[in-house]
């Protein structure tokens, strides 16, 4: 038993030096440029494959020795001056751009990525040599260890040791540094932001993609690593404190060993144990174990301070021919199509939920998904423990996304920011396991089979019209919420804090109301996915579905209402479409992502609305009442 104890102890050491390489170019560079970068873990896949397909070759020409650790650090010089292109390319032309659009280009580029190495490279998985010199094990203390093991237990530290030694011994260091604490005061110092931002991304890219070419010796190469590892980086910048190297080293160490010993002592919750440690540690710690709070994106913020409206009379005519019009598609469209046009429809009530969180709250979930698969569970288990009909059952999955965002939404609303957005994607994480794992009453991997619906919605053309009966009243309850003395409220509260309390609002009464209200309609979407399907897996909590559900908001717009649906629709059929049509979806759709980032950065509603009103036509009879009805701060609602 001892000699287990240890080996997993030496194991969890290894693996804790992989995430810290990877974890700290995450942290760099958040901490310069604030942005979060989805992609981090593609660069740490094309890693993996750039060493494991430069090594042979080099190893031919050098021999086994030399070839093989060259190929590491120029694997990881590659990727950097890739991440570098991106940067310039991408990321440069859209800083000025709201945060989390950057996120959805990040987003994007990951999605590119996963195509992209499976044309380059293949579909099968890529096998590694061994590293040469480090192949056999060294005997410590009477126990036999992997060398290769051992390297990378010392390897991490020697890391730590040369990034600190960056950042604190030369200027490019201290302008990193600076630029953390308050890089607004920095660009009125005079120094050049853009080339401080490529240097810290190709910094941070390049221990990314090096930390993905280290794993070549240990683990086969796939196309699916980038996936496998971004969630546990995430979890260990923040339970470090983002900006914190040094809390990034110590939590990479506490989540390698709770993964390395979790299937030992606790193997039932061995899946959530990271999840667990995050979500402690924010709701004690919000700001990780050794992190500080960090100076406010001014920048990002002006750029969505134009103040809601309601729809003008022609806006209203154009809404109701559009209702005309979706309501009269069974006319025309075959079961397929309605099928699809269902399927819309439910995402369209998905992120409607979500705008009402992000936009009137000013809370960013990464966790959505946590509540729609409580609504699809709750209404499967009704059906299938209960016998309960579909009307109940469509009453019972919102009632349980509502249990569910009361009793977690007390300790989110405590969080701000990419905190609060962290706490919930650890939340549905924690969910997806449980419902992963309790096989006695989720059914486990198998899920829950024959929840179909009622002979009232049976058919293509009655389950359609009665998703799209939802869709419409989700929007119009969230109109009524953002234009109602409460919305009112609740954006003065996300505008300013202080003069929300000041004046006798209480920020977080309304936003955790507000994180009710959003939980319950993302669960009606769940209930009514889960009677589309006529079954429900694990997978509606996974965390693909909470990003899909952010992209969609982006794409249409955040602070607005008709954005969500806008979004939903063009991100949903555009998926549906690719994936049905070519064997590269997700490198077409990333681009579509990028392109449209890049074309409307403010969304594609956002950025109509900054468009109409620069056109030389009468302004809008309600300009004259925006400084009695709309606060300072939120976007534009056409």
């Amino acid at each position: 038993m001892l000699d287990l104890v240890v080996a997993q102890g030496v194991t969890g050491l290894a693996n804790a030096s992989s995430l810290f390489l990877v974890a700290s170019g995450l942290s760099l560079i958040f901490g310069v440029t604030r942005i979060v970068n989805f992609a981090h873990g593609a660069f740490y896949m094309l890693g993996a494959y750039a060493a494991v397909t430069l090594a042979p070759g080099l190893a031919e020409r050098l021999g086994p020795g030399p070839g093989f650790w060259l190929a590491l650090p120029l694997a990881a010089a590659i990727v950097a001056a890739i991440g570098v292109a991106v940067e310039v390319l991408l990321l440069r032309r859209i800083y000025r751009a709201p945060s989390l659009f950057q996120l959805l280009a990040t987003f994007g580029v990951t999605l590119m990525v996963e195509d992209l190495v499976v044309l380059v490279f293949g579909p099968d998985d890529l096998i590694g040599p061994r590293a040469p010199g480090l192949g056999g094990s060294v005997t410590l203390l009477g126990h036999a260890f992997p060398s290769y093991d051992l390297f990378l237990m010392l390897l991490g530290p020697a890391v730590l040791g040369l990034i600190s030694a960056l950042l604190h011994r030369t200027r490019f260091g201290i302008l990193l540094r600076a630029a953390t604490e308050d890089r607004d005061m920095v660009a009125a110092l005079g120094v050049n932001q853009s080339r401080l931002f490529t240097g810290i991304f190709a910094l941070g890219i390049f221990l990314a993609a090096l930390g993905g070419a280290l794993q070549i010796p240990r683990d086969a190469v796939t196309h699916q690593m980038d996936l496998s590892i971004i969630v546990e980086v995430f979890a260990v910048v923040i339970i470090g404190g983002l900006g914190s190297l040094a809390g990034a080293f110590l939590a990479a160490v506490l989540v390698a060993e709770l993964n390395a010993f979790g299937i030992l002592v606790f193997p039932g919750i061995s899946m959530v144990m990271v999840f667990l440690a995050m979500a402690v540690v924010l709701v004690v710690r919000p700001y990780g174990l050794l992190g500080r709070p960090f100076a406010p994106d001014r920048a990002a913020a002006a750029a969505t301070a134009r103040p809601w409206r309601p729809f003008t009379a022609r806006e209203r005519l154009a809404v109701a021919a559009g209702i005309a019009a979706a309501a009269a598609l069974p006319l025309v469209a075959g079961a397929y199509g309605l099928t699809v046009a269902a399927e819309v429809m439910i995402a369209v009530v998905f992120a409607a939920s979500l705008q009402l969180l992000m936009s009137a709250g000013g809370l960013d979930s990464f966790g959505h998904a946590a509540f729609f698969g409580l609504g699809a569970y709750g209404a499967a288990l009704a059906v299938q423990h209960v016998q309960a009909p579909m009307a109940l059952a469509l009453l019972a999955g919102p009632l349980l996304a509502l249990a569910g965002a009361l009793a977690v939404g007390w300790f989110c609303i405590r969080l701000t920011g990419v905190h609060f957005a962290m706490l919930t994607l650890a939340l549905a994480q924690i969910a997806w396991a449980v419902a992963f794992q309790w096989v006695d009453v989720t059914g486990g991997d198998n899920g829950l089979l024959g929840i179909w619906p009622a002979p009232w919605a049976t058919g293509p053309a009655a389950y359609y019209w009665l998703t799209l009966a939802a869709a419409l009243l989700t929007l119009a309850f969230v109109r009524q919420v953002v234009f109602s003395p409460f919305g009112y409220a609740l954006r003065a509260a996300r505008d300013s804090a202080g003069r929300a309390e000041a004046i006798g609002i209480d920020r977080r009464r309304m936003q955790y109301a507000a994180f009710a209200m959003a939980g319950t309609l993302a669960g009606l979407a769940g209930a009514l996915f889960a009677f589309l399907k006529g079954s429900i897996f694990p997978d509606s909590f996974a965390v693909p579905l909470s990003v899909d559900a952010l992209v969609m908001v982006l794409i249409g717009g955040v602070g607005t209402v008709s954005g969500a649906a806008v979004g939903a629709v063009l991100y949903k059929t555009a998926e549906i479409w690719l994936i049905s049509t070519t064997d590269h979806s997700k490198l077409v759709l990333g681009a579509g992502i990028v392109a449209l980032v890049l074309v409307f950065p403010r969304g594609v509603v956002g950025t109509a609305a900054v468009l109409a009103d620069r056109l030389p036509w009468p302004r809008r009879r309600t300009a004259g009442l925006r400084p009695a009805l709309a606060p300072p701060g939120g976007a534009a609602e056409p």
